[in-house]
Order: C-alpha cells, then sequence, then structure tokens
C-alpha cells in the first residue's frame, strides 16, 4: 500500500482495541460516520476486507498486520522524540505470557518497566498455541511461552531466547495425601485419586514418569487459577503447582510434596519482534533478566 493513512490506521487500531465502529469512534472523540469511512477507505486503498463486522469487530490477517505496522511506528516515534528532546507519548506495548509466569516471577518485571512510566503495558493471558499465534499475527509484540517437549512449530521473524525452567511439584494437603495415599503416591493410588489439572499432558507425563501410570486416571479439568488453588488447598484434590508459588506452604506443612525428589520443569521462552527503540529493548532486557533470575538455569 503506498502512501498509508496513519490517521486511518490509527481508527482501524481503535475498532480492533474496542470491537465496534461505535465504541472507536467514542475513543477518538470522532463521529462514528467518521469512523466508517476511514475504514472503508483503507479498505478501497488495499482492496482487501481490514475488519470483520460483527461482535466483536475482529481485524482479517490484513488488518492485523497494518495495526501491528501502525503500532511499531508508534514506539519508534516515541524513541525519535526522546532523542529530540520532546515530550514523549505513551505507545502500548503489548504482551502474552502464560498463567504459571503471570502467578509466579512475571509481576517481579514490572517495576523498572513501569516506574518511571514509558509505556502502556497490555498483558494479556495465553498459553503457548495461543500466544505463538498472537506473536505471528502480530497482535502482541512478546510472548512467554512454554517450550513444546514434542512441537516443532516455530515462529518466523520474532527471536527466540530461552528464559529457563519452571519447577513444578506434585502437591495435596496433609490430609488429602494421609486420606488418599496413606501408603504412598502408587500406581494403585493414582488410579482412584482425583487430581486436578490445568493441562492434562502435563500431569500425564508426571504420572508416567513417576509410578507408569500411562493410561486414564481420574481428575478435575481447571486453568491454573484461583479455583485451582482452591481446590488444592480444600482437599478435594492433589496436582501440580509451580514450586515458586507453593514454596511457603511447603514449609509451613500446609502442603505436602507427594513425591519427593520428583518434580516436572517446564522450559519457558521469550518471543519477541525485534524492534530498535527504547521501550522494546528494555522490555525485552528486563523480561529476560528476571525471568533467569528466578527460573531454573541450565
Amino acid at each position: 500500500m503506498a502512501n498509508i493513512d496513519y490517521k486511518a490506521l490509527a481508527v482501524l487500531d481503535a475498532v480492533a482495541t474496542h470491537g465496534s465502529f461505535e465504541k472507536a469512534a467514542g475513543a477518538l472523540g470522532i463521529s462514528q460516520s467518521a469512523v466508517s469511512q476511514r475504514i472503508k477507505a483503507l479498505e478501497d486503498a488495499s482492496g482487501r476486507l481490514l475488519i470483520v463486522r460483527g461482535v466483536p469487530c475482529v481485524p482479517t490477517g490484513l488488518g492485523q498486520r497494518l495495526i501491528s505496522h501502525h503500532r511499531n511506528v508508534r514506539l519508534m516515534e516515541a524513541a525519535l522524540d526522546i532523542d529530540l528532546g520532546n515530550r514523549v507519548s505513551m505507545p502500548e506495548i503489548s504482551l502474552a505470557v502464560d498463567a504459571a509466569s503471570l502467578a509466579t516471577w512475571f509481576p517481579l518485571a514490572l517495576g523498572p518497566l513501569l516506574s518511571p512510566p514509558r509505556c502502556q503495558l497490555d498483558v494479556r493471558l495465553a498459553e503457548r498455541p495461543q500466544a505463538l499465534h498472537m506473536v505471528r499475527e502480530g497482535t502482541v509484540s512478546g510472548a512467554v511461552a512454554a517450550r513444546g517437549e514434542h512441537d516443532n512449530l516455530s515462529v518466523a521473524g520474532p527471536v527466540t531466547t530461552a528464559l529457563g525452567a519452571m519447577r513444578y511439584v506434585c502437591v495435596a494437603t496433609p490430609v488429602f495425601a494421609g486420606h488418599w495415599f496413606g501408603d504412598g503416591f502408587t500406581a494403585e493410588a493414582v488410579q482412584l485419586a482425583p487430581a486436578v489439572v490445568w493441562e492434562r499432558a502435563a500431569m500425564a507425563r508426571f504420572v508416567g514418569e513417576a509410578v507408569e501410570v500411562h493410561g486414564a486416571f481420574p481428575h478435575h479439568t481447571l486453568p491454573l487459577s484461583p479455583a485451582l488453588y482452591e481446590c488444592i488447598y480444600g482437599s478435594l484434590a492433589y496436582g501440580l503447582l509451580p514450586l515458586m508459588h507453593i514454596a511457603s506452604a511447603l514449609d509451613n506443612g500446609r502442603l505436602v510434596d507427594l513425591v519427593p525428589g520428583k518434580h516436572l520443569d517446564v522450559p519457558l521462552e521469550w518471543h519477541a519482534w525485534e524492534l530498535d527503540t527504547p521501550f522494546t529493548k528494555a522490555l525485552s532486557e528486563q523480561v529476560i533478566g528476571s525471568a533467569r533470575r528466578y527460573l531454573l538455569q541450565p
């Protein structure tokens, strides 16, 4: 597209962000008809549909690439403002982060990024497949995601950096452990006791390696969330939890390690587009540095 209308790209970004022409108009302080006209002008210029009209409105693949381009240009403009000594705008940087990282080490990376405020951070919860899709499509500038054990999925363009491994421990309350695992974490007990899982494959791998249970086992499925933690702390099930999040509960006896000496280590990676701006450089440096301080290193 020659002679891109960046004001129209800002409108396209607003429609995708707010999910409707009406809300985008309110956020931008212009009329809904002006929003429609600018989107139509962009679509006429590109010869392609850029927004799928619906509830909510969502960008097409080309629409998302144009939005990503617009956001990257804003980041570069902000970097230029710094060099020129001008008043710096607050560009938005979007990230995708897995639930376990959000619950443990990732918040520790935010302080240097947000104080003083230099950008508007938009963090989205997403596990590996969705996170990598979001990076490829340009929906986010970077993502923290688990490395797939047998996953050959690669991301063209972004740079991949190893962060370290998140260690998970198989735990339960002493009451639950005494009732279901009185004779130890055996194959027979695993085939009777209810587990709670955020990802069945992770628990299947653990019980397969720990007690050679390779078939079905009883389990509830919940996101890695307060609900899953409550299920374990409420003596309703056992499960795998990040060691960083439960170390104190193991120390004070509120939880017990059901299989001492055995754990599940999940390697994490940082996928990010390389943009030569102080915002994105600081972001990558802080995420990588924080992860390597708190995660297990080879």
